[in-house]
């Protein structure tokens, strides 16, 4: 999401260290911390543009949110109930709404949409107060966070149990579960259920992502910073923080605010390390406990956890650093969009090509390294979204998914229809519905409508209706 006024590429070459007074003294910012920026650059007074397309969201898949990827209830959680929607529905307090954004996550069990005013609704799963709400009760219907009532929302992102909201202003708030310091804030804490600042100084932030138990944020600049969780060398920061407390007890240091990214690599045939200059960060996914980056020049880089080929290098090695995807590497090869599962990665080639590598069935064969989705040959891909095993495509005028079994309805294809399917299928209930874009949680799946014309609502009322 570019910002509306552009800054100027003389300001983006400034050194990285700098002097201000506070209380009479010098304060000087290494380049190793998330103050590593010029103050100038923390006040800037701009406007960031969301999506520019709305419409009415549309959903299907698991509503018991206390169950969906579980096999029982943790301990002091009530059921809830609720049963699966095998095909779409509209969701009857967002009957009539225009939403401009749809997010979820590939590990989360809770749904995010901020209507065209940037107002934020949340819903779904909150024992740690991942909803924003300010307690941890399970929400079934949208609800308004109202906390956030007075900034403008444009973006979000949902980790396994913690959610981060992106304000117009660049700013970021996150709650939810901060245990492994995923929100940013400072400091390590079970459960934060009201919307907090991250602890961040640097230019304002357009692009913001949720790993499992940690995050990401891309400022103005193409900057990329890094918190939470290491485990995997998932923040990118040549570490997977592991620590022994006592002799036998191993345990992580986790970054408590956002650190910047400075070293990007890529690794030749011999196994010779070279740096990758220039890099400018535009958008950034993340899987479980994997990372893939999207920069300026098309080049993608993949870091984190490499079991099953997740991070395309043809080799199941951790990586602790971003490293060079290479296969996007070339003329008219180089990658438009990126998308993270669980388990897995895709990323849209320039020409609108769909490409996967990963796993996603656990006991399939592994795509160790970027490959053509052969079903979806000729179709122009506009939006991806990724569940924990499925996937569920916007190309042309229609949308596509496939998944193996278990699944929870996120595919869509409808009550006495496959609930599974192992290759690319049209999704038949959404068809004469056009749809702006898709957004996936772990077993369910978000889809935004156009709804701009009288043709298009009637389309749209011929669909169920889901009441919580």
């Amino acid at each position: 999401m570019p910002p509306k006024k552009r800054i100027g590429d003389d300001d983006a070459s400034l050194n990285v260290k700098r002097r201000r007074k506070k209380n009479g003294e010098d304060m000087e910012f290494g380049n190793n911390s998330s103050l590593d920026a010029d103050s100038d650059d923390e006040n800037l007074d701009i406007k960031l543009e969301g999506s520019l397309v709305n419409g009415e969201v549309l959903f299907a898949g698991g509503t018991n949110w206390c169950m969906v990827g579980r096999s029982h209830l943790p301990k002091g959680v009530k059921n809830g109930g609720g049963h699966n929607l095998w095909g779409p529905h509209r969701i009857a307090n967002l009957c009539g709404v225009r939403v401009r954004t749809v997010v979820s996550g590939c590990t989360a069990c809770h749904c995010v949409v901020i209507t065209a005013e940037g107002q934020v609704m949340t819903w779904g799963r909150n024992e740690k107060g991942q909803l924003g709400h300010g307690d941890d009760i399970r929400k079934d219907s949208p609800t308004v966070v109202e906390s956030l009532a007075n900034d403008v929302i444009i973006d979000a992102a949902c980790g396994k149990n913690h959610t981060l909201f992106l304000t117009e202003r660049g700013k970021v708030y996150g709650c939810g579960d901060n245990k492994m310091s995923q929100l940013g804030i400072g400091h390590q804490s079970p459960c934060v259920p009201t919307p907090v600042r991250i602890h961040y100084k640097g230019p304002p932030v357009r692009k913001v992502a949720c790993g499992a138990e940690f995050s990401m944020i891309v400022d103005i600049r193409g900057n990329l910073y890094s918190f939470g969780c290491p485990e995997h060398g998932q923040l990118g920061n040549n570490s997977d923080g592991k620590y022994f407390v006592t002799s036998n007890k191993l345990s992580f240091k986790c970054e408590l605010v956002p650190k910047k990214l400075h070293v990007f690599i890529e690794k030749t045939r011999d196994g010779h390390i070279i740096p990758v200059t220039d890099v400018e960060i535009r958008d950034v996914s993340c899987g479980l406990n994997h990372t893939v980056a999207l920069d300026s020049k098309k080049r993608v880089f993949t870091w984190g956890f490499g079991g099953y080929g997740r991070l395309g290098h043809s080799e199941p090695k951790d990586e602790f650093v971003p490293r060079h995807l290479k296969f996007f590497d070339g003329p008219n090869r180089g990658a438009g969009q990126i998308f993270c599962g669980s388990t897995f990665c895709l990323a849209v080639n320039e020409l609108g090509s769909l490409y996967f590598w990963g796993q996603t069935k656990s006991t399939g064969e592994a795509s160790m390294y970027p490959k053509l989705v052969q079903d979806l040959s000729g179709w122009r891909v506009r939006s991806v979204g990724c569940c924990n095993k499925s996937i569920v495509v916007a190309a042309d005028e229609s949308v596509v998914s496939w998944g193996p079994s278990p699944t929870y309805g996120e595919l869509g294809y409808g009550e006495n229809k496959p609930h599974s399917s192992t290759v690319p299928q049209e999704v038949k209930t959404l068809d004469g519905i056009y749809i702006h874009g898709v957004a996936c949680g772990y077993g369910h799946s978000l889809y935004l409508a156009r709804a701009d014309t009288e043709a298009n609502r009637q389309k749209l009322e011929r669909l169920p209706v889901f009441s919580p």
